[in-house]
């Protein structure tokens, strides 16, 4: 599932700014404590000023004359993804252009070395701390709209009902002829544009949809949690429900993903992104919590058909799909070479699948992007890359926990900065679950997740009052009333 996020609406009044000014102080703290560093040492910026100008190596094809597009968020500069649709007779031709990172970065170089180090980009509400600096990241690697960039072109087949029949992966200069964001896109879509693109984008993207259901997989696009002034002065948390159109780009994504993936089993080397399925405790107290937001999940109903027939306008249904990630605990990298794991699907898509789309966001996808272009041209694997293997779960697990830690703790002081003001007020809650720590409530009025102390039965509804709110260190304190 992707990671969520959380935005900070400007502020507009000064209560609001001396919240939002606590807010950003945590933030800064919670990066110090996890030793996020936000800046480069000398010999990174200084080599990738100079890859910049100069790479390490360019492909010799050129596929500049095919008009990729990007769809990102509109303040995105590292644009890891273009892509290009056509009808293929029945079926569909997607060519996927993802940014040639090893076309800059000199293994064993300074920046290779950092890159190993950070292992991915870190997301906090105020800032992101990038994987690659920026003048690489945001500038000569990244494919902005006119600019000629190397990538890695996946040239994708489709048939008629969006099953995968042929991959192949090669290296080639591209350049996107045009820069979109969520926004505009979905504006289009929704008007009716008679853009051909949006039109086959919407086409793949459902039947790609289609072919996860029967799969039984529900890699759902996050909600985003946005923080905002009401007009009694008081803050509340909202979530903002994902466009089809986000869903749909993300489907272009995980089919990649899966080729990539394919290609890696039948050549027996690799490294698979994996999850194992939910466990029957974090099952039972997900139920819980969709009963008590008003969503009972039916038996006989899988979870990926469950979380698609959610109101994505309601707020309590966005609060139950923002926290269905508890479903899944374990994902993990798996590399192998020679024999193929025993483990090998990733659990929310159903399928095996391996991380290649973002390499200028994540470590792991520069190496399995060029196992399978290695692959796909029936080429020796680099030595750098197959003495890599072994190492990159760990760098990645390490990298994992701390930007998950990153988002767990910014959440925490985005909750305490919204129940802050309402100390000592009583609210709703159901007992989702409980351990030596106490009781895990889910509010009823507000999406948030929190702890209890007192006595309650699972799944009881329960009264309970705010002690207390805290902002320098995201911690909320409930006790049952």
């Amino acid at each position: 599932m992707p990671q969520r996020q959380i935005r900070l609406a400007p502020a507009d009044a000064t209560t609001s700014e001396s919240l939002r000014e606590a807010l950003l102080a945590r933030f800064a703290a919670i990066r110090a404590e996890l030793k996020v560093s936000e800046e480069f040492p000398p010999e990174v910026d200084a080599e990738a000023q100079a890859v910049a100008g100069s790479p390490v190596d360019l492909p010799e094809r050129d596929e500049t004359e095919v008009p990729f597009f990007t769809i990102d968020p509109a303040a995105s500069m590292d644009l890891d993804q273009a892509m290009h649709l056509e009808r293929d007779g029945d079926g569909y031709r997607v060519r996927y252009a993802i940014a040639d990172v090893p076309a800059f970065v000199a293994p064993g170089g300074a920046i290779d070395t950092e890159a190993r180090r950070r292992g991915q980009t870190v997301y906090c509400p105020d800032k992101r701390i990038p994987l690659h600096p920026t003048v690489m990241s945001e500038g000569a690697a990244s494919l902005l709209p006119g600019e000629t960039r190397p990538a890695f072109v996946w040239d994708l087949r489709l048939d008629a009902e969006g099953e995968g029949t042929s991959a192949e992966v090669y290296r080639a200069m591209v350049r996107s002829v045009e820069r979109f964001d969520y926004t505009e896109v979905q504006k289009a879509v929704d008007a009716g544009a008679p853009d051909e693109r949006w039109v086959l984008l919407g086409e793949i993207g459902e039947k790609r949809i289609r072919q996860e259901q029967l799969r039984g997989g529900a890699s759902l696009p996050m909600p985003e949690q946005e923080v905002h002034l009401g007009d009694d002065g008081d803050f509340t948390l909202e979530f903002r429900p994902p466009r089809p159109v986000e869903e749909w780009n993300a489907q272009i994504s995980l089919l990649t993903g899966m080729a990539a993936a394919d290609m890696m089993l039948h050549a027996r080397i690799g490294i698979l992104r994996t999850m194992p399925a939910a466990e029957p405790g974090a099952v039972a107290r997900f139920r819980r919590q969709a009963k008590a937001l008003g969503a009972p999940w039916p038996a006989e109903q899988g979870y990926g058909d469950f979380l698609r027939s959610l109101d994505r306008t309601n707020p309590r249904h966005l609060a139950l799909i923002y926290d269905a990630t508890s479903l899944f605990r374990g994902a993990g990298y798996t590399p192998f070479e020679g024999d193929v794991p025993e483990q090998v699907e990733q659990a929310a898509v159903a399928d095996a699948y391996a991380h290649v789309t973002a390499p200028l966001r994540r470590l792991v996808d520069r190496f399995g992007l060029v196992i399978c272009e290695a692959v796909s041209s029936g080429t020796d694997i680099p030595a750098w890359v197959r003495e890599a293997l072994p190492s990159l779960p760990e760098i990645m697990k390490e990298s994992d926990r701390v930007a998950g830690a990153a988002d767990r703790m910014c959440a925490d002081a985005v909750e305490a900065a919204v129940l802050s003001p309402r100390v000592g007020q009583t609210f709703s809650a159901v007992v989702v679950d409980r351990d030596d720590r106490g009781l895990e409530i889910q509010l009823l009025d507000v999406p948030v997740v929190a702890r209890a102390k007192g006595e309650a039965e699972l799944g009881a509804t329960v009264e309970v009052r705010l002690e207390s709110a805290d902002v320098p260190t995201g911690k909320v304190t409930f006790v049952v009333a």
